[in-house]
């Protein structure tokens, strides 16, 4: 990436500082109502008027004129639902959103009951003690054979009801964020806390100065991204809508943990094409360090918007994430770059 200035780095430390506040707030689908509240607090300080949908996604207009462009990042998680008490005095779960079940053994978390306890817990499989269950290694892994155990004294089923738990009640998995000093983010939840951190701190770069905008531009954090159903809802006019969520790291794909990835065709079939070159046009002008990828098993926002019937334009970026939809890690350079590009897009 090109030289920054001061001021853009000092937006890029901010899209890190919101990007692991919001990591530290459960919100599981379902569950959002304490990030909601923080991404509308942040951008009433930034001087601006959010509002939000029935369903809680929260939408808020920046500012210019002409040809209306949203972008958007999801605030809801991973995370699962109790689903049954067990007779042993442990939780059956059900999981939120598409994870292999790999990634919750020994994780802890919080269990969020209705009447408004909370329980800490942990993931762990049936007949944890290696010492004890010499097959331990050798189950497919599964809610079958894994389970939650509450930190509660709790020998059977009515214990876990007299506690107030019961089926329907929303786990959160602890994100454990870290900032590394050599600039890695390491988190839980990154997908899609760090690109809705880099909107907050573009915002506030609108705000300040720092970044113009060319024409009519609004932000959109939705709450139902992990579940297939948060871009349903978009401001009257929007011509061109910009997923702003994370580029997966691995097999043939160019994107790392350093850069930002433009996606040029998902699950649901290519990007627009003049809106992708746009974008990739802006990462050059730029001088930003990023990949064009293809993502056969990655689904957006904007795939939604698109299938509920919106007739817009629509592109897919954000900051390299790897190991997604576990504890996953990105680089201060991945939210740099994404910013960047987003900052000369955004100006055109």
């Amino acid at each position: 990436m090109k030289a920054a200035s001061k001021a853009f780095e000092a937006l890029v430390a901010r899209s890190v500082e919101h990007a692991l506040a919001l990591c530290r707030i459960p919100s599981p689908t379902g569950f959002t109502k304490a990030a909601e509240a923080y991404v509308e607090s942040a951008l009433a300080a930034a001087g601006f008027s959010p509002s939000r949908s029935a369903k809680g996604s929260v939408l808020c207009r920046l500012g210019g004129s002409g040809r209306p462009l949203v972008l958007a990042a999801h605030i809801d998680t991973l995370g699962a639902v109790v689903r049954a008490l067990k007779d042993r005095g442990r939780l059956r779960y059900s999981k939120i959103g598409g994870y292999p079940d790999l990634n919750l053994v020994t994780e802890t978390c919080v269990v969020h009951c209705r009447g408004g306890k909370s329980f800490t817990g942990t993931f762990q499989p049936v007949d944890a003690s290696a010492h004890v269950n010499k097959k331990l290694g050798e189950a497919k892994l599964t809610d079958e054979n894994l389970e939650i155990l509450v930190d509660e004294r709790a020998k059977d089923k009515a214990e876990l009801l007299e506690l107030g738990l019961s089926p329907g009640d929303i786990v959160s998995i602890d994100a454990r964020p870290v900032l590394t000093p050599s600039g890695f983010l390491k988190s839980r939840h990154l997908d899609d806390k760090a690109s809705a951190g880099i909107l907050l701190a573009l915002a506030e770069g609108l705000r300040s100065g720092e970044i113009r905008a060319g024409r009519e531009l609004w932000l959109l954090f939705t709450t139902y991204e992990e579940v297939g159903h948060g871009g349903a809802v978009l401001p009257p006019g929007a011509e061109d809508l910009v997923s702003v969520d994370m580029g997966a790291v691995g097999d043939d794909l160019g994107c790392d943990e350093y850069r930002v990835s433009i996606c040029a065709k998902d699950s649901q079939g290519p990007c627009d094409w003049d809106l992708t070159t746009a974008l990739v046009e802006a990462a050059k002008a730029a001088g930003c360090d990023y990949a064009v990828d293809v993502y056969p098993d990655y689904g957006a926002d904007a795939d939604v918007a698109l299938r509920a019937g919106y007739d817009l334009r629509h592109a897919i970026l954000g900051p390299g994430v790897y190991a997604s939809h576990g504890y996953e890690r990105t680089h201060r350079d991945a939210m740099a770059n994404t910013l960047a590009l987003l900052a000369r897009f955004v100006a055109s």
